[in-house]
C-alpha cells in the first residue's frame, strides 16, 4: 500500500485533493465524479475506496499526489476510467486494462456465465480474447482440461499474458486470425466476443469508445457480420461434434447471427437475452453427424 504522511509539509490533505479532484471531474462532464475520484484515488493507492474517507485528515506521499494529479487529468480529457487506473473488474477477476483491447463489459460476464452453464469441461478457446478476460475467467471457474486465447493483435496477447502472470492463471496463448492457426475438432467450445458494429454504427458511437479503444475490436464491415460469418465457418471445422459455439452479438442482429447458426452443421441454435433484457448472446451446436 501506498504511503501516507502526516507531515503537512508533505503534501496536501487526503480531503483536499479528493474535493479538487471532484471539481475537475465535474467540469469535464464526468457523470458521478464523487465516486470516480475515490475509484481513481483506491486504484493508485493501493486500498479500497472506502479508505479515503477514513484516511481525510491525513497528508498524501508527493509522488502520488503527482500521479494522481496526472489521472485527473486524463480522465477529465475523456479518457475511459479503466485505462486511467490500469485497472477494471471482470466476475472475479482485477485485471489490467489498457488500449491495447477493449475494456471488459458487464454484458460479456453473461457470455461466460452461458458457457459455464451449459459446457463447464472439456477443451475451450476464447477468440479475439483482449484483455484475456473470457479465458481466464473460464479457466477459473470451469473445469477444463484446457483454455486457449487467441487474438491476432500482438499488443492484445501481451496484455493478455500480463493478465495471466497477475492472476496466477494458466491459459495457452496464440496469436492467429481467428481459427486458422487451428485443426479439425480441435475444440468442445469456441467462445467469441467479435467485433459486430457496422462502420456507421461504429462513426456514430460516442468518443468515450471510439476515440480510446481499438478499432479492430469494434466494426467488422459494411453489416457488423463480417467476423461473426467468418468465425461460425472456421468453428464448423474446429468444433468436435456436439460442441458449443457461444457468441456475444449485438443486439439488434441477434436474430441475424441465429440464422446463420440455421445453416448445415448446426443445431440448437438458441438466442439469450443479458441482464438488460437484450438480445445478447447466441448458443449453436454442432451437429453430431455433420
Amino acid at each position: 500500500m501506498s504511503r501516507m504522511v502526516t507531515d503537512a509539509e508533505a503534501g496536501p490533505r487526503l480531503a483536499d485533493l479528493l474535493r479538487a479532484g471532484v471539481a475537475r471531474l465535474a467540469r469535464g462532464g464526468v457523470d458521478d465524479p464523487r465516486r470516480e475520484v475515490s475509484r481513481i484515488w483506491a486504484d493508485l493507492a493501493g486500498m479500497a475506496p472506502g479508505d479515503a474517507l477514513r484516511l481525510a485528515d491525513r497528508h498524501a506521499d508527493r509522488e502520488l499526489v503527482t500521479r494522481f494529479d496526472t489521472a485527473i487529468g486524463r480522465r477529465a480529457a475523456g479518457e475511459p476510467l479503466p485505462y486511467v487506473t490500469g485497472l477494471a473488474g471482470f466476475r472475479r477477476l482485477t485485471l489490467h486494462a489498457d488500449r491495447r483491447a477493449l475494456i471488459p463489459r458487464p454484458e460479456t460476464e453473461g457470455l461466460v456465465a452461458l458457457v459455464l452453464a451449459h459446457a463447464p469441461t472439456g477443451r475451450v478457446v476464447d477468440v479475439g480474447t483482449g484483455t484475456g478476460c473470457i479465458a481466464l475467467a473460464l479457466a477459473q471457474e470451469g473445469r477444463y482440461d484446457s483454455v486457449v486465447a487467441v487474438d491476432h493483435s500482438a499488443d492484445a496477447l501481451a496484455l493478455a499474458r500480463e493478465n495471466c502472470l497477475a492472476t496466477g492463471l494458466r491459459i495457452g496463448l496464440v496469436r492467429s486470425d481467428l481459427l486458422c492457426g487451428f485443426g479439425p475438432d480441435a475444440f468442445d467450445v469456441v467462445v467469441s466476443n467479435p467485433p459486430y458494429l457496422t462502420l456507421a454504427e461504429y462513426t456514430s458511437l460516442d468518443g468515450s469508445v471510439r476515440d480510446w479503444e481499438p478499432v479492430a475490436a469494434l466494426p467488422s464491415g459494411a453489416d457488423g457480420l463480417e467476423a461473426t460469418r467468418r468465425l461460425m465457418g472456421e468453428a464448423l471445422g474446429r468444433l468436435r461434434p456436439g460442441g458449443l459455439l457461444a457468441l456475444e452479438v449485438d443486439a439488434n442482429r441477434a436474430q441475424d447471427v441465429a440464422e446463420l447458426g440455421r445453416a448445415p452443421g448446426w443445431t440448437g441454435v438458441t438466442v439469450h437475452h443479458d441482464l438488460f433484457d437484450r438480445a445478447r448472446y447466441v448458443l449453436a451446436w454442432r451437429s453430431e453427424f455433420s
